[in-house]
């Protein structure tokens, strides 16, 4: 049995990962293992963390393991039926939006814990913005989102900048055969959070497109990353079923920032002010109350800002 689970994995990763030059090796080694035993008696949790420790020592990519696919999200290897199941669960969670609130000061609040598509999750993002829109500053919590959808992230960054002038990201496939810009979007619904701070919370939990929303805010100057360096993860992926319960998950692109010209893969983000995690959402309040203090022109928002101030110490 690990045979013909680790020949079908080695077979998806090689006819799929964007970067065939370290496919190929790091196929070679694994088989070369397998025919030596080195996976012989393990189970399938133990053959996937066998499996994505050795990719890992060759590829250093954090998108590219094997695991049990998790019951919830996959009961079948029909791709129509999983992505059923996937969209369903977007849906339930509230699109990864966990909490939207307006803070003593006049300062909003998002908590993403993950990362929508924009076709599924853009009312619900509309709808999120739309309630902070009158802010003075906003705090975006990302310390708990583990990614999702690149263009979900291009549709968040978006409310954010004026126009559809702004080139967010690029993302190459095809072992470099195609490139494919993303740029902000022209036309949203609800007004844009424009001229004012915003505050971006990270955690070395944040992955992936929770990434490049803060990536994307950060190398354009629209934010300010408070917290911890993130995971370091900034490679697409596909889901590739081996077993109706085991997976391996290839990237199949690579983002390439127009501003710094590479990407976040294995560095990670790296916060403009570095805190301990649960020190984050404070240091962030802190500095939005701050800002309102001075820049507020009603009385009682200041006094709320002054109130809250005092509370935090």
């Amino acid at each position: 049995m690990p045979k013909l689970l680790v020949e079908r994995a080695m077979e998806l990763m090689c006819a799929n990962y964007v970067f065939p030059e370290r496919a190929v090796p790091a196929a070679a080694d694994v088989r070369r293992r397998l025919t030596e035993g080195e996976y012989d008696g393990l189970d399938e949790a133990a053959l996937a963390e066998a499996l994505t420790l050795r990719l890992a020592e060759h590829c250093a990519d954090k998108h590219l393991r094997v695991r049990v696919r998790d019951a919830r999200l996959h009961t079948t290897v029909d791709p129509a039926e999983a992505d059923a199941v996937y969209r369903e669960h977007l849906r339930v969670t509230n699109h990864g939006i966990a909490r939207v609130e307006r803070l003593d000061g006049n300062i909003g609040c998002l908590d993403l814990r993950g990362i929508t598509m924009a076709g599924l999750g853009g009312r619900a993002i509309a709808a999120a913005m739309e309630l902070v829109s009158q802010t003075e500053a906003l705090i975006i919590d990302l310390r708990r989102n583990r990614g999702g959808s690149p263009d979900g992230a291009i549709f968040w960054t978006s409310y954010f900048f004026p126009d559809g002038e702004t080139h967010l990201n690029s993302i190459e496939s095809g072992a470099g055969t195609s490139l494919r810009q993303y740029w902000s979007v022209a036309y949203l619904p609800g007004e844009r959070y424009l001229d004012r701070p915003v505050y971006v919370l990270t955690s070395d939990r944040t992955f992936s497109a929770g990434e490049e929303l803060s990536y994307n805010l950060q190398s354009h100057g629209r934010a300010t990353l408070i917290g911890e360096t993130t995971r370091g993860g900034a490679h697409p992926t596909d889901r590739f079923p081996i077993t109706p319960t085991l997976e391996i998950t290839v990237p199949v692109a690579r983002s390439i920032n127009p501003i710094t010209g590479t990407n976040w893969e294995g560095t990670g983000v790296v916060p403009d002010i570095a805190v301990p995690a649960d020190q984050a959402f404070p240091t962030a309040y802190r500095l939005a109350l701050d800002h309102v203090q001075t820049t507020t022109t009603s009385p009682a928002i200041r006094d709320e800002a002054l109130a809250a101030a005092a509370v935090l110490g």
